[in-house]
């Protein structure tokens, strides 16, 4: 194979470090909002803020591309020409610990009731707070955010239960318990959190059905996608006392339009859809773009190749 030539929607620092490690081949930048490939190009790594909007396929597609990199784990904001003709591989697991992180920081500011707990003046109130330790941590999909998750709740002291695709065992992990039911992850976890790919099996997965099992004052998180959860069933759930908070670093849609009741409502908290951003940068995805460019060049099997059918 004759040298690779990339065309990257990453940002300059991102591709000036492909560059470096890739001196023997070419990294071209592509303006945001660009899809102007050159011809001889190869390999197209791609971000879905670029392309989300373009609904039908460029003229000539897939062109001389042999191989497309997405910058997420998701492939939800892809439109369906990308996965047409050539193969597709996804940034899934690159970013787990972060995202994971930003899942037990939400925990913990549940327990320790903060920010609400900072005072201001010199009217102190003195607050019993929740432990995390011993408390039971719910997770919905079990894939690389899950286990990070898990594992480091387990190390917390928290009993984790766990459901990942329907009828399948989940992958073994020390001091986490397969969950038989969302009904029963919800009646018996005191935090429940969302880490499954959005997938039409999954749509609307955590409706009034599910949250009518939740344990009282139940804290609901969801760091995977807004198309999960049904907010009608979550703001009912809310206001009936049977959830006590929820902390939402995704919706559907973002943003959520102005007025909205899920912005105004006491006992939700939401984040702008950034828990998987680092100041390191997208570090995890080049690293594993980098392995996976050598198993190209090798013309062995591609990792994390994207299965349509399954929608991740």
């Amino acid at each position: 194979m004759s040298t690779s030539i990339i065309a990257s929607q990453l940002d300059a620092a991102a591709n000036a470090y492909l560059r470096s490690r890739l001196p023997q081949h070419e990294v071209i930048d592509l303006a945001p909002g660009s899809l102007e490939v050159p011809a001889q190009a190869d390999v197209l790594l791609i971000r879905p803020i670029n392309v989300k909007e373009i609904l039908t396929a460029p003229v000539g597609w897939p062109w001389s591309l042999r191989w497309v990199q997405l910058s997420s784990s998701g492939i939800d904001f892809f439109p369906h020409w990308l996965f047409q003709g050539v193969p597709v591989t996804s940034g899934k697991g690159s970013n787990a610990d972060q995202v994971a992180e930003f899942a037990l920081a939400l925990i913990f500011a549940a327990a320790k009731q903060l920010p609400g707990l900072w005072v201001k003046d010199a009217h102190w109130q003195l607050t019993p707070l929740a432990p995390v330790s011993g408390r039971t941590l719910g997770i919905v999909g079990f894939g690389h955010i899950g286990q990070s998750l898990a594992r480091k709740a387990a190390a917390l002291g928290m009993r984790v239960l766990a459901v990942g695709r329907p009828g399948q065992a989940i992958e073994p992990v020390a001091g986490v318990e397969q969950a038989q039911s969302l009904e029963q992850l919800f009646a018996q976890s005191d935090h429940v959190v969302l880490a499954a790919p959005l997938t039409a099996g999954t749509r609307g997965m955590i409706g009034h059905a599910e949250l009518a099992h939740a344990k009282l004052g139940l804290h609901l998180v969801n760091i995977a996608r807004g198309g999960l959860l049904d907010h009608e069933a979550l703001l009912d759930a809310l206001d009936a006392g049977t959830l006590g908070r929820a902390s939402l670093d995704v919706t559907d849609p973002e943003p959520l339009p102005a007025g909205h009741p899920l912005y105004s409502h006491p006992r939700v908290f939401i984040s702008p859809h950034t828990s998987a951003i680092s100041e390191e940068g997208p570090q995890g995805l080049l690293d594993r773009f980098i392995d996976n460019f050598t198993r190209y060049r090798a013309q062995l099997p591609l990792s994390n190749l994207v299965d349509v059918q399954r929608g991740y």
